[in-house]
């Protein structure tokens, strides 16, 4: 694993900002952090970038503790956060100048084209750049030295469409030669790229996997009955969200399997007419899990 905490926590005073995290992020993976503001996904970047101190646990990257990471460590991780700090007075140009040097694997011609991609113009001052720009800016100064992780903290966050996908676009054409760590709230655009999610809800890690495995277990289903439709008194705990309404019962499947699906449905809810099943989007995934699991938590 790139990325592996254990039993990860973070507290100020009271508040428990992290609550035993355990994260397992796989080399080549682009992973993506999901959860509300205030879910505790800063925090965890903060803590593996060794910018807090953990209140307890330990988080291990590159196969380095966190907390001791060495130069030549640093040297093969990207950083890039919605609100990083840029030396406003240089230009664009003058920046990358001087942060080339430090890098002994940094790419002339891969800068070159990150610049061109990004539309950022060589000869701007930093401070004379929208909110927008300096991100992008901060993306091509973590591109070029052709690190092994690259971590990317809310970058959507204030981005205009445009700059959205100008920046996944820079992201993805480096995609495999790297592994990539996103935290976003922005399910959608990380929807377009990511191979692995984690859901974290206050602090706690509700589950992670594959996206193409979570893709493949959820369903949204959809049973038209031939009577009033009512939650049954005992459903499955794989069934999320259950709605009745008119002669309709409509919920999400955590476990779906095609095949014997409808001999399954029919015998738990009597009266089936008809049986509709859609993919589940990531965003609609994300809020059956995190009502789920404050329910559990509440129970």
């Amino acid at each position: 694993m790139i990325i592996q905490t254990e039993n990860l926590h973070k507290r100020y005073g009271r508040h428990g900002a992290l609550k035993g995290l355990n994260l397992a992020v796989p080399e080549g993976s682009a992973y993506a952090l999901i959860g509300a503001n205030g879910a505790g996904k800063t925090t965890t970047i903060k803590l593996l970038m060794n910018m807090i101190a953990p209140s307890e646990g330990s988080a291990m990257i590159l196969g380095q503790d966190s907390r001791a990471m060495s130069p030549a460590l640093l040297a093969q991780i990207g950083y890039v956060s919605e609100n990083q700090e840029l030396p406003g007075y240089m230009t664009v140009a003058g920046y990358l100048d001087y942060l080339r040097p430090f890098y002994p694997n940094w790419d002339r011609a891969l800068e070159t084209e990150t610049l061109r991609g990004l539309h950022l113009p060589p000869d701007r001052q930093i401070n004379q750049l929208s909110h927008g720009m300096r991100v992008k800016m901060a993306l091509a100064c973590a591109l070029p030295y052709r690190r092994k992780l690259l971590v990317l903290d809310e970058p959507f966050r204030g981005l205009d469409p445009l700059a959205r996908d100008e920046f996944i676009e820079g992201v993805l054409n480096q995609a495999g030669e790297m592994t990539i760590l996103i935290s976003s709230h922005e399910l959608a655009e990380v929807d377009s790229f990511a191979t692995d999610v984690g859901f974290v809800d206050e602090g706690r890690l509700l589950f992670e996997e594959s996206l193409e495995t979570l893709q493949a277990r959820l369903r949204a289903v959809r049973l038209v009955l031939d009577r009033e439709a009512a939650v049954p008194a005992r459903p499955p705990e794989t069934w999320l969200d259950l709605k009745a309404g008119g002669n309709v019962l409509s919920f999400v499947d955590t476990h779906f399997a095609q095949e014997g699906a409808d001999g399954r449905f029919a015998a738990l809810v009597p009266g089936v007419l008809r049986i509709d099943v859609e993919p589940v989007p990531l965003r609609a995934m994300f809020k059956s899990m995190v009502r789920a699991g404050r329910n559990r938590r509440n129970a």
